[in-house]
Formats: structure tokens, C-alpha cells, sequence
């Protein structure tokens, strides 16, 4: 009876069900794990002749396949970034060394005393390997090959701030002293590398420009017509220059206010613009290019005021008793837009100037009111002027005009409309300058690109200060070292040379873009720099696209290698090799290896395990059926042997 055949094979179908069920419960926990399900097929045996009959019984079930299910478990995080898994699809390949590859989901892993990258059985994670340049290399070994990262040196350094511009440069001492704080109005300090990683400082200084001008005075008594250079430009005879020599000398030297320049007495004069005051010196030569001595006491800095004067008439025109001519009062005239009223003095005066200058004074405040770019409006006795002193914010204003509508002239110009007479030209180039200097962890003064004084080459620098300018009216940073600063771009790098101790060649670029001068505490906004010490290695991280990241006690990260993963045609090909390993077979096809993330392959989760994706309470179903199973194949074999017994008995 072939009954007995038809239960054994049920009891072994079931039997290999609950071995099945058994095993995804044990691996429950285990990492990677994918869980197993028991495929069946029926049996139906048939001879060579007469197959096919319909009436044929059917012998029994058999197991046709035992299924993978590689849907992706839960992944849980840990504290430890070597653990890897892979979210979505693929597997990680792994190399024994000895050729035999395998592929796994569990992503346990540690280092060796190699620094290779090893699962929990010692194989070898396998990835690409990655050049000097970041280029990728064939697939390889990942292993941990960088412990200590180099120092680098210094190139590059970022400082923005802004400088108070509340701050008054009129309190500052005129000589800069970097061990005196009353010299100067704001210093910062950056960090930098040597080429050894040996810490250093370079601490700058930022000295706003005064409302002062440097005046020149150079000897030329003994040579008639005075002729020489001035920063190497020639002058046929500076009591008398030609407008293409005044223009040569403005482009070689812009520091230079040419219209400052004469010849008294067979002394050279002129002064700088206020913002050039203590940025160099002034070359001035003979013809043979002898170096002419400056006079005693020069240069020296005056006052960027502008002074206008108004010149009084003689005190007999202002007698109105004097004959001729009879002075007619009371004089009405009208000064910078302020009608003023003059009435005859009374008594007996020797100099009448001095009532008719003290008369036009009493109206200062008057005029200051009107004109408030005007600092002081004084009558001065012993030039018998009046003097109109600007506000050196003024810079060169238009000339006060002067109208007298009645009355004799009081003033040496007879015309009824004239103008006041320039005594000393205005200047307010020093709004928004600065003189920067720096120096090397606050010993050593550095060259940051101060060119040489003309006619010097324009190429080679030494030590010394340079120019930084701000846009007075809107703060912004407007020029660095004579060169602009396009509006809301970038700032010309400063050039820092001899700021490495151990490597003279070392230049440094310092870029000062996004610096400002607004009406606010001075505070240092960016400071960084590019250079950093040796460091070592503390940790091994993971970047989601698989790249192997070690980072170093310096700060400094680098890329090492990047994780391969492998996908495949037919994955559910794949064989179990154990340990939650797969071997490649010809159903599976050979490995496609990419990064993470390309194509359909998932992507990296570092410090993290993907956990096995039984689902228990299925599999405890599954049990209770194979057990069901199991009886009910018992129950007919049961059934069989009585069959069987009943038979004997006959």
C-alpha cells in the first residue's frame, strides 16, 4: 500500500518546516540575518507506458525549495562607527585572503593589528582604494593606512572686523608704538602653523589717519634754477613746473598734493594728502641723483584745516574823518549768506580796523550757525584779517563770498562782490584711512607689501605700513595697499612674507574682504587660517556614499577609501555559506560592484547594524503548523497500520 510512503513524506515535509522555522528563530538576533521559508511540491509517480492516468493517487509532498526573504531589517544604531549597514539594497563583499569571496549583510566591523578593515570571522571588507588626488583606485582591501596627519603651514588666512568709527584718531599719539595702546586704534591677533607645526601669532595693528598733512621743505638756495627729481621725477625747474611734470609726478607718487608744490626763497615745499601722513618718505634728488637733505624740522604734520582770510582795508580808508576819503556809515554787506551791519565807531580810535574786525567777529556764531562746516569765524589783530578756519571734514570747500551792499569797503578788495582768499588748502582724504602694520607673535615686524618709496621698483616690498581705506559715508571697505575694492566683491589679498620662522619662503595671502567701519564696538567678525599642526588618528567615520573618513587630533579629516557594495541579477541565487555569509553561484551571476548610493544600490548608515528581519510571530505560526502537520501525517500513517492489521486478521 503505497499510503505508508504518502505519510513518511509528509512527516519529513513537516519535519523540515519546523527545522526551518526553528532556525529563523535562533537567528532571531542575529545581525543580517535573513529568514528561510519551506517550499512544497506534490509527487505523482508514473511508469514509462500509460503515464497520465487521472485516476492516479497522488505519492505524497516533498520540499522543492528552501527560500531567502532579503527584504531589509530594522537597522539600530551603536556607539561604535566601524559597525556598517546598508539601507537598501546590496551586500558588502568580503575577502579571506585566500581567494575565496563572500557576501554579507552584517556590517560587525574592527580593525586589526594591520589597520585592515575585518568582519568578526577575519575577512577582509573589500572597496576602493583612493590616491593622493582623490582619485579611486581598483577594488582593494579597505584598511586604516594614515595614523598621524602632517602639518601644513600657513597660506591663507580670512580676518574680517569692524572698527569702531566713533573712535577720535585726534587722541591718538602721533607715533605709532605697538607697546602703547594710546598709538593705536584697534589690534587683533591670528593664529598661525609654521611648516614644523610650531604655533605662531601674526598680531595686527590698524591706526586710523588724523586730520593732519606732512609738509616737505628741501634746500635749493645754492642752485638757480632749483632742478632735480622728486620721486624720480625730473623737474626742469621746480619753481616753475610744467603741467606734463606735474602729471608724471602724480602718477609715480600719489601720496603728493601737487598743488602744494612751490619755490620760496629757493626752498622746495609740498605736502602729502592727509591719507599718505607716516605711509613712507619722499625721494628728492638733484640731477646727479644725490639725495637732497631736508630742512631742519621736516617733515612735520599741520593741520588739515582749510584757513580762508578776508584782508581788512587800511585803517584810513575806515576813518571816517580822514579826508579823502570819507567813510560812509552804517556798512552793510553780507559774509558766507549772514547780512552784517557795521555802525560807525564812537570816540577817539587810532586804528579802526580793529572796532570794524571786532564788529565782523561778533557775528560768529551767526555764520558758524549758517555754515556749519565752519569751525571758527576770528578777527586777528595782528594781521588785520579775519580768519575763517573749516572743519577738516570739509576737506577744500568753495571760497566765502563776500557782498557789501552799503558804505565804504572795509576790506583791502574794493570789489563790492569778491571772494575770501585760500591761505591753506583743506584736506579730508584721512577720512575712512588707515595705516596697518603687522607683526610676527608681537617681536618681529613683518612685510605685508609696503612697496618701496619712489622711484623704488613698484615689485619688491619691505617692512612697513600700508594704506586700508573705508567709504566714509557708508563704512564699507574701499581700498587695500592703493588697490580698490570692488563694491560687494572681494577684497586684493594682502601678502604677508617672512611670517614663518622655520621656512623663509612662505608667503601667507591675507584677505580682509567683508571689513567694515561702522559706528559700533570694534570686534573681530571671521578670523581663520589654513594652516594646521600634526595630528593623530582618534576615530574612523562613514559617509553615507561610503567614504571612509579618519579624523585626526589636529582637526583634519581625510578620506582613506570608499566602501564597495555588491548587487547582483539574481540575489535569491545566492548560497548561504554560514556565518550570515552568501557565496556567488552561476543562478545568482557574478557581483556588480558600485559605491553606495549608485545605481539601486542602497546607501551607507555608519555606527549602525541592520538586525535580522525574522518576524517571530510568524514563525511561531509556521510552528504550530508543522506541528499540525506532523500529526495529521502521523494520523495517517496511524490509520494505514490498522488498515494493515484488519487485513492479517481475515
Amino acid at each position: 500500500m503505497a499510503g505508508f510512503n504518502t505519510a513518511v513524506t509528509g512527516l519529513k515535509s513537516a519535519s523540515t518546516m519546523l527545522d526551518v522555522a526553528g532556525n529563523n528563530i535562533a537567528n532571531s538576533s542575529t545581525t543580517g540575518f535573513k529568514s528561510s521559508r519551506t517550499e512544497f511540491a506534490d509527487i505523482y509517480a508514473s511508469s514509462v507506458v500509460g503515464a497520465g492516468s487521472s485516476n492516479t493517487p497522488g505519492s505524497g509532498v516533498t520540499v522543492s525549495d528552501i527560500s531567502q526573504d532579503f527584504s531589509a531589517g530594522t537597522i539600530e544604531f551603536t556607539n561604535n562607527n566601524l559597525d556598517l549597514a546598508i539601507n537598501g539594497s546590496g551586500f558588502f563583499q568580503l575577502d579571506d585572503g585566500n581567494g575565496t569571496v563572500t557576501y554579507t549583510r552584517a556590517g560587525s566591523f574592527e580593525l586589526d593589528k594591520n589597520g585592515n578593515i575585518v568582519s568578526k570571522t577575519g575577512k577582509f571588507l573589500q572597496g576602493y582604494g583612493l590616491d593622493t588626488d582623490g582619485n579611486v583606485l581598483p577594488l582593494q582591501n579597505l584598511a586604516v593606512s594614515a595614523k598621524e596627519s602632517a602639518p601644513k603651514a600657513t597660506e591663507s588666512m580670512e580676518l574680517s572686523f569692524n572698527i569702531n568709527s566713533a573712535e577720535d584718531a585726534e587722541e591718538l599719539q602721533r607715533t605709532f608704538d605697538k607697546d602703547e595702546p594710546g598709538s593705536y586704534t584697534y589690534s587683533t591677533t591670528i593664529e598661525t602653523v609654521d611648516s614644523l607645526g610650531f604655533s605662531n601669532s601674526i598680531r595686527t595693528y590698524f591706526v586710523e589717519q588724523a586730520a593732519k598733512r606732512e609738509q616737505y621743505q628741501y634746500d635749493f638756495s645754492g642752485a638757480l634754477p632749483p632742478t632735480g627729481k622728486i620721486s624720480g621725477v625730473t623737474f626742469a625747474d621746480f619753481s616753475n613746473p610744467q603741467p606734463s611734470e606735474i602729471l608724471a609726478l602724480q602718477d609715480a607718487d600719489p601720496r603728493i598734493d601737487t598743488s602744494t608744490l612751490e619755490v620760496i626763497n629757493g626752498v622746495l615745499r609740498f605736502e602729502l594728502f592727509a591719507s599718505a601722513t607716516q605711509l613712507g618718505d619722499v625721494i628728492v634728488t638733484d640731477t646727479a641723483n644725490t639725495e637732497i637733505d631736508l630742512v631742519a624740522g621736516f617733515p612735520r604734520e599741520r593741520d588739515a584745516n582749510e584757513i580762508q582770510t578776508i584782508q581788512l582795508a587800511t585803517s584810513a580808508n575806515l576813518d571816517p574823518s580822514a579826508v579823502p576819503p570819507a567813510v560812509t556809515y552804517p556798512i552793510q554787506l553780507t559774509i558766507a549768506g549772514v547780512e552784517i551791519v557795521i555802525g560807525q565807531p564812537t570816540g577817539t580810535i587810532a586804528d579802526y580796523r580793529e572796532p570794524i574786525g571786532t564788529a565782523l567777529e561778533s557775528y560768529s556764531s551767526e555764520i558758524i550757525d549758517k555754515n556749519p562746516d565752519i569751525e571758527s569765524f576770528v578777527y586777528n589783530s595782528a594781521s588785520n584779517t579775519i580768519d575763517i578756519t573749516w572743519k577738516p571734514e570739509a576737506g577744500n570747500p568753495d571760497l566765502v563770498s563776500i557782498v557789501q551792499t552799503a558804505g565804504n569797503s572795509v576790506f583791502a578788495n574794493t570789489a563790492a562782490n569778491f571772494e575770501a582768499t585760500e591761505e591753506r588748502v583743506g584736506d579730508n582724504s584721512y577720512l575712512g584711512a588707515y595705516r596697518m602694520y603687522a607683526y610676527l607673535n608681537n617681536t618681529e615686524a613683518l612685510d605685508i607689501g609696503k612697496r618701496l618709496d619712489p622711484p623704488g621698483s613698484q615689485t619688491v616690498t619691505e617692512v612697513g605700513a600700508i594704506a586700508i581705506n573705508f567709504d566714509p559715508t557708508t563704512g564699507f571697505l574701499s581700498g587695500v595697499n592703493g588697490e580698490a575694492v570692488p563694491a560687494g566683491g572681494a577684497a586684493p589679498a594682502i601678502t604677508i612674507t617672512n611670517a614663518d620662522p622655520t621656512n623663509p619662503d612662505t608667503e601667507i595671502e591675507l584677505d580682509i574682504s567683508g571689513t567694515t567701519q561702522f559706528a559700533a564696538v570694534s570686534i573681530v567678525k571671521n578670523a581663520s587660517q589654513d594652516g594646521y599642526p600634526k595630528g593623530d588618528l582618534i576615530g574612523v567615520s562613514f559617509a553615507e556614499t561610503g567614504e571612509m573618513v579618519a579624523a585626526f587630533s589636529n582637526g583634519q579629516r581625510q578620506n582613506l577609501g570608499l566602501v564597495a557594495i555588491a548587487s547582483f541579477e539574481n540575489q535569491d541565487g545566492l548560497q548561504p555559506a554560514g556565518n550570515t555569509e552568501w557565496i556567488a553561484t552561476l543562478i545568482s551571476g557574478n557581483a556588480i560592484m558600485n559605491p553606495p548610493g549608485a545605481g539601486l544600490n542602497g546607501t551607507l548608515r555608519s555606527a549602525a547594524l541592520e538586525s535580522s528581519n525574522v518576524d517571530l510571530s510568524a514563525e511561531l505560526v509556521k510552528l504550530i503548523e508543522g506541528q499540525r502537520n506532523f500529526q495529521a501525517n502521523s494520523k495517517t500513517l496511524e490509520t494505514m497500520n490498522t488498515v494493515t492489521q484488519a487485513i492479517l486478521q481475515i
